[in-house]
C-alpha cells in the first residue's frame, strides 16, 4: 500500500479494497459510528509508549517518561498511559479532571501552565499531584499560600526559558527569550525564581523544566538546551545551594505527517538527550539527576486517522478541484494555525490508483477552512470515505464548535474490535449551555 510511513502500524488494504486499521474496516467504522470520526490504533499507542521506555533506558541514571496529555487527553487515554507505566503531564484543570476520573496515580502527575487558576491549584492539591511546574512569580505566591493553608510541603520544578530557538513554526516555539512561558536565564528572572523557591517554607524545589518547542526535527536543539540549563545549575549550586534532582528536558519530537518529512527516531532523541545530560553532569562534577522527558505528539500523533464523508465536489476548470468533507477546522485546526501539511486517501477506494490532484476543503464558513491542498487521491465521488492520517495529536484536543458543529466521536481499535472512548456530540449538546434572552 502507499503512504505506509504515515499510517498506524496495523494499517493494510483488505479483500474488499478498503483501508483497514487494527483489524477494522474503516468504511464499516464510518457507517457504524458516523463521521467525522477519530480512529486510534491501540497497538500503535502502546508501541510508542514502550519505545520511549526502551529508548531512554540508555540513560545511566533514573528516568521517567511523562506523557504530555495536551496532545490527546481523555479518560481512556489516561488509563492506557497508566497501564504502560508512564507518568502524566497536565496543563489545565480539565486535563487533571480526566486523569482523576481515570484514577491515574496522583504522584505521577505534573501540572503545567502559565496561568493556573486558584480553582485548578486547589484541585491539584486535593488530588495530591506529584509536582507543579512553576511558571511565574505570581504562581509562587499562590502555591505558597495554598500549601500553607493545607499544612503541606509541595514539590515543584521551575520552568526555564533557555534562549534556544529550534527550527519549527514560530507558534510552537517555547524556549526562546520572548516567550510567555517560564523564567528567562538571560534576564536574571530564573535566578530570582530559584532564590524565592529555595526560601519558600512550604515549597520543595526538586528540579528544573524546559520545553523548547514542538514538531522538532533537529536534535542539536536539545543539546544546546541541556548545555544552557547546566551552566545555570552550576551557578545555582554554588551560590544558592540548589542541587537539581529532577531534570525535565521537555518533549516536542517531530513526527512524519507527509512522505517527505524526515523526523528523528525516538532512539536517536533518547541518545542525544541522555548523552547531553550525562556529559554535562560529569563535566561539572554534579550528581546525575533523574531525567524526565515529555512526549505527546510522538506518542499519539501517528496512532490515529480522521475519517470524513465526501459531500460536494467543485471543479474549477483549469484551476482546482475542491472535495468538501463533513468536518474541517472544527476537528483539525492545525492547517489553519500552522500551515500544517497532511496526506489523504479514500478508504473505500484504497486499491484504486490515486490519479487526481484535489484540495480537501472543510464545511465551515471560512475560505481558509482547507484541510489538505493539492493532494493526489483516487477519483472522488459523493459518499466516499476520505481519511487523513497523523491526526492523533492536537486534533480532537483542539476540536471546537465553530458554526455550531458537534465534536466528533473517538474510537479505539484493536484486533478487529472497536470501542468508542469519546461519544459524538449532538446538536443538543452544543445548545445545552445556552440560555434565553429573557428569563
Amino acid at each position: 500500500m502507499t503512504h505506509t510511513l504515515i499510517y498506524p502500524q496495523t494499517t493494510r488494504h483488505n479483500a474488499d479494497g478498503h483501508l483497514e486499521i487494527g483489524g477494522c474496516d474503516v468504511v464499516e467504522l464510518a457507517d457504524t459510528f458516523g463521521t467525522p470520526l477519530f480512529i486510534y490504533d491501540e497497538a500503535a499507542l502502546r508501541a510508542q509508549c514502550r519505545a520511549y521506555l526502551e529508548a531512554f533506558a540508555v540513560y545511566p541514571g533514573p528516568f521517567e517518561v511523562v506523557y504530555a496529555s495536551k496532545a490527546f487527553s481523555c479518560r481512556a487515554m489516561c488509563e492506557l498511559v497508566a497501564e504502560e507505566g508512564l507518568s502524566l503531564d497536565v496543563a489545565s484543570g480539565g486535563e487533571l479532571a480526566a486523569a482523576r476520573l481515570a484514577a491515574f496515580p496522583a504522584g505521577r502527575i505534573y501540572f503545567h501552565g502559565n496561568n493556573k487558576t486558584a480553582a485548578e491549584i486547589g484541585l491539584a492539591f486535593d488530588v495530591g499531584i506529584g509536582a507543579f511546574i512553576v511558571d511565574s512569580f505570581a504562581e509562587i505566591e499562590r502555591l505558597e499560600r495554598a500549601a500553607a493553608a493545607r499544612g503541606v510541603r509541595q514539590q515543584v520544578l521551575v520552568r526555564l526559558t533557555p534562549g534556544v530557538r529550534p527550527s519549527t513554526h514560530s507558534f510552537v516555539q517555547t524556549g526562546q527569550v520572548d516567550s510567555k512561558f517560564g523564567f528567562g536565564l538571560e534576564d536574571g528572572t530564573a535566578t530570582e525564581a530559584v532564590r524565592r523557591l529555595r526560601a519558600a517554607a512550604t515549597l520543595d524545589l526538586v528540579g528544573v523544566h524546559a520545553h523548547i518547542g514542538s514538531q522538532i526535527f533537529a536534535l542539536d536543539s536539545y543539546r544546546r538546551e541541556v548545555e544552557a540549563l547546566f551552566a545555570a545549575l552550576e551557578v545555582w549550586r554554588r551560590e544558592l545551594d540548589f542541587d537539581c534532582r529532577l531534570f525535565n528536558i521537555g518533549g516536542g519530537l517531530g513526527i512524519r505527517y507527509t512522505e517527505e518529512d524526515r523526523p528523528a527516531s525516538i532512539a536517536e532523541f533518547a541518545t542525544v538527550a541522555a548523552e547531553a545530560v550525562a556529559t554535562q553532569a560529569a563535566d561539572r562534577g554534579m550528581t546525575l539527576p533523574r531525567l524526565l522527558v515529555e512526549p505527546g505528539r510522538s506518542i499519539a500523533g501517528k496512532a490515529a486517522v480522521t475519517a470524513y464523508t465526501v459531500g460536494t465536489i467543485k471543479e474549477i476548470p483549469g484551476v482546482r478541484t475542491y472535495v468538501a468533507v463533513d468536518g474541517g477546522m472544527s476537528d483539525n485546526i492545525r492547517p489553519m494555525l500552522y500551515d500544517s501539511r497532511y496526506e489523504a486517501m479514500l478508504a473505500n477506494k484504497a486499491t484504486v490508483a490515486p490519479s487526481m490532484v484535489v484540495t480537501v476543503a472543510g464545511k465551515h464558513c471560512e475560505s481558509g477552512d482547507v484541510l489538505v491542498r493539492d493532494v493526489r487521491i483516487a477519483p472522488p465521488e459523493a459518499g466516499d470515505v476520505l481519511v487523513t492520517p497523523g491526526t492523533g495529536a492536537y486534533g480532537y484536543a483542539m476540536a471546537n464548535n465553530y458554526n455550531g458543529q458537534p465534536r466528533p466521536a473517538v474510537v479505539l481499535v484493536r484486533d478487529g474490535g472497536a470501542h468508542e472512548i469519546i461519544a459524538r456530540e449532538t446538536w443538543e449538546d452544543v445548545l445545552r449551555l445556552q440560555r434565553p434572552l429573557h428569563q
